[in-house]
């Protein structure tokens, strides 16, 4: 296995419940999400573009 980096972020939390919600019959992680899109972030171009351009969130105290 990769080595793995512990880090915490913040997350808006109605997002966070929504997230749950879909994927508790799934057995799909926050974990998992977030390292699937790191990869797809550093490997696939034109995800980067969409993730950099989405501007879809409401700012509250940290930059999201």
């Amino acid at each position: 296995m990769n080595e793995v980096k512990l880090t915490s972020v913040k997350v808006i939390t109605e997002l966070y419940k929504k997230f749950k919600n879909k994927t508790i019959d799934d057995e799909f992680s926050l974990q998992k999400l977030v390292n699937r899109t790191l990869d797809k972030f550093v490997h696939d171009d034109e995800f980067c573009k969409d993730i950099l351009k989405h501007e879809n969130l409401h700012q509250s105290g940290s930059k999201f």
